[in-house]
């Protein structure tokens, strides 16, 4: 019975994988595909890759999208950074109900009311101070840095939660200033959660579309929009390229963490070993 259930549960599983990885497999290899025609094979080229690095308009769009993800993912970071230590480790202050309502807010609101809410916002200040004058790079930044600093917030106030607040007594009973506990034992403890919000809130904003159509302007197309208005006139291998492009780049950085964090286990445990073992 128990070897029955494996194989079916195995069964499952593959076929799982190939129905996710299968459309993504066929996409990068169409990629590579002579014809012009997205789903009809002429013959192996490279022609679409040489002809997208020399499209302005797509690499103009993937750098303004790097920028706009960098600086949202970082602002983001230290603004939910902010939040979620203030909800873990302030106890009840009074507005804590609220801010913890307008943390989580934007994680259930659908994008399509977050975007025009958004939009409302900035004409409204745009008419009354002359400020956004114009959407364009900035207001997608803002709007990126709103929702995305919810993510990192929630990841930060996990960490926190699971996180033994008795070494931040220690040092404060020793002697240690508030500000002191901060720098040298809460944010180095809490590094490796802002990281992952920091890959989080990028990744989020680098593939955001909703939003961003919203509270972007002339001459401010990120990178999802025009791929979106390039599949709405039709499907063409130059966006496969690219496609493929963003996957094998993302799969790099997977593989390069995945390693560092295998070499950083693998030293702490022979450091362990080394100090059970004693002299």
């Amino acid at each position: 019975m128990n070897r029955g259930r494996s194989r079916f549960l195995t069964v499952w599983l593959v076929a799982g994988f190939v129905f996710f990885y299968g459309p993504i497999v066929s996409m990068m290899v169409f990629s590579f595909n002579q014809s012009r025609l997205a789903t009809v094979w002429g013959g192996f080229s490279t022609k679409w890759y040489e002809g997208l690095w020399g499209n302005d308009q797509i690499i103009d769009a993937a750098l303004l999208s790097l920028r706009i993800a960098a600086v949202s993912a970082t602002v983001a970071t230290i603004l939910g950074t902010l939040a979620g230590i203030a909800l873990a480790r302030f106890g009840r202050f009074r507005g804590r109900l609220l801010l913890a309502g307008m943390v989580t807010a934007p994680l259930v609101m659908p994008e399509v009311i977050t975007g025009l809410s958004l939009l409302l916002l900035f004409v409204a200040l745009e008419d009354s101070f002359g400020w956004p004058s114009g959407r364009g790079a900035g207001t997608i930044t803002i709007a990126h840095i709103t929702f995305a600093m919810a993510y990192v917030a929630v990841v930060v106030q996990s960490r926190l939660a699971d996180m033994d607040g008795s070494i931040e007594e220690a040092a404060a009973d020793l002697g240690s200033r508030p500000w002191q506990v901060m720098v040298d034992i809460t944010l180095p403890l809490l590094a490796p959660a802002m990281v992952s919000g920091w890959l989080l809130a990028f990744t989020l904003s680098l593939d955001d579309l909703v939003i961003a159509t919203f509270t972007s302007g002339p001459g401010a197309n990120t990178l999802p929009m025009v791929i979106f208005s390039k599949v709405r006139l039709g499907l063409t291998p130059d966006i496969n390229a690219l496609a493929t492009i963003i996957i094998l780049v993302v799969a790099s950085f997977v593989i390069a963490s995945a390693v560092i964090l295998n070499r950083r286990d693998a030293r702490k445990l022979r450091e362990s070993r080394g100090a059970s073992a004693g002299p």
